[in-house]
């Protein structure tokens, strides 16, 4: 028995990844990882976007190798440390001034669930209100907090109370929830809510917060635009409404610009960071304005969040991306990787929509014209896209509605050479999966 089968005999069911990708993955570097078979595969997952500047970057290495050997605290709770000093005259020297000048951080136990819960806790005691306004097709995490606040009913399923989130329709353009086509979503979406909140028999009462990505990422790389936005951040002020922003996958130049929310030029009350904030190495913060920083001391704690190493990995990271403009990168080679896979929609009608923002990109898959079902999410092929797209040497992953969505989530150091080698492995998958799907739909036809 190999070592993935051995592995696999005593993991647990939810596993998710390793489920759907059967190797053992040995080594990486950059874009590149490789497995026990001595595959080398195009990274497109990128540890669901913790790891901005790809496996093993030398500098990272280097820093964590000296900082390993120094002698300082690898691990200090809330501690005061040079390297947390480092990190946080980084992080808010990248943040937006106005929004910088009258932050507070609070660092959380290690993942973005834990950010969330933070969040969620520190609006809820600061406005002494409960309820919480989330939307459709979020994600935000997998701890009871940040699940309730989840629009994906599958991992609700247990028998657990989810109560205390009321849920409104994302800008979802390309499948509108108004039924329109698309041209007044945003409109729309922005109505809905500014009814729900002013309706005096609406059922919601006033909120403690709104929690909203800016570029929904498991719920299948669906942006909302800079005027959306904009409205939302009116509106929560109007009615006195915390807005809390989950930038969790897109921090850190991923989407374009150092943080999501910039473009729209908005200030946000609450903005939770997990995933590249670490540099690959477990993190997550929140940082609010400093009219909620109402909560006493020991309201919020976590043995591991003060992970000395993530947070040097962090700060090496973001120098680097700061530095090599990587922000910018990921807007012009996306760019590119967007141009292209627009182009493969020309050969593959099954490509619906493509779609994101920055190096954060999806192609949703959907039945072609010549279907009954035409137009329709097509998970099935979605996930042969992806098996092949794994056999072909490039590794991607599925989300969305009925997991029909191709997501693209490359290390942002990806270069115009690496583009090409994407799509010529994605055709290839793409013609694989449409084959043996149309084989299996001639011996069902038997």
């Amino acid at each position: 028995m190999n070592r993935y089968e051995t592995v696999r005999r005593v993991e647990s069911n939810a596993r998710t990844y390793a489920s759907s990708f059967a190797a053992v993955f040995e080594s990486g570097r950059g874009v590149m990882i490789r497995d026990q078979a001595g595959r080398d595969i195009i990274d497109c997952l990128s540890c669901a976007g913790a790891l901005p500047l790809g496996h093993h970057h030398p500098e990272i290495t280097e820093v964590l190798v000296r900082f390993i050997q120094s002698g300082q605290l690898h691990q200090a709770l809330d501690l005061t440390t040079p390297a947390k000093f480092e990190f946080v005259q980084k992080l808010f020297g990248l943040l937006p001034a106005e929004f910088a000048s009258r932050a507070r951080i609070q660092f959380c136990s290690p993942s973005g669930s834990d950010g969330i819960e933070a969040a969620l806790k520190l609006v809820r005691f600061a406005t002494r209100r409960h309820p919480v306004i989330a939307f459709h097709g979020a994600y935000h995490g997998m701890t009871a907090g940040a699940l309730a606040a989840m629009g994906n009913l599958g991992p609700k399923s247990a028998p657990m109370r989810f109560d205390g989130v009321h849920f409104a329709p994302y800008p979802y353009r390309y499948r509108c929830p108004f039924g329109t086509d698309g041209s007044a979503t945003d409109r729309l979406s922005i109505d809905y809510l500014r009814n729900l909140l002013s309706d005096p028999e609406s059922g919601v009462p006033q909120p403690a917060a709104v929690v909203v990505e800016v570029v929904q990422g498991e719920g299948g790389c669906i942006p909302a635009s800079d005027d959306w936005l904009r409205e939302l951040r009116t509106l929560t002020r109007q009615h006195d409404i915390p807005l809390v922003l989950d930038e969790v996958q897109t921090g850190l130049g991923r989407t374009g610009s150092m943080f999501a929310f910039e473009r729209a030029g908005i200030v946000p009350d609450v903005l939770v960071l997990s995933k590249a904030l670490g540099g690959g190495f477990p993190l997550a913060a929140v940082v609010y304005d400093e009219s909620l920083d109402v909560w006493p001391r020991g309201m919020h704690a976590g043995t591991f969040r003060g992970n000395q190493i993530a947070m040097v990995a962090g700060k090496a990271t973001m120098d680097i991306v700061q530095r090599d403009r990587l922000d910018a990168q990921a807007e012009e080679i996306g760019g590119l990787l967007a141009q292209d896979l627009r182009q493969l929609a020309s050969r593959h009608p099954e490509f619906g929509d493509i779609r994101g923002r920055g190096l954060m990109l999806g192609v949703e898959i959907v039945r072609p014209g010549d279907h009954p079902d035409a137009g329709a999410q097509d998970g099935g092929l979605a996930k042969a896209i992806k098996q092949a797209a794994f056999e072909n040497g490039l590794l991607i992953e599925t989300g969305g509605r009925h997991g029909a969505v191709l997501r693209f989530l490359p290390p942002l150091i990806l270069t115009r050479r690496d583009v090409g080698a994407i799509v010529d492995r994605l055709d290839a998958a793409v013609m694989q999966a449409k084959q043996q799907h149309r084989a299996a739909d001639a011996r069902h036809a038997q």
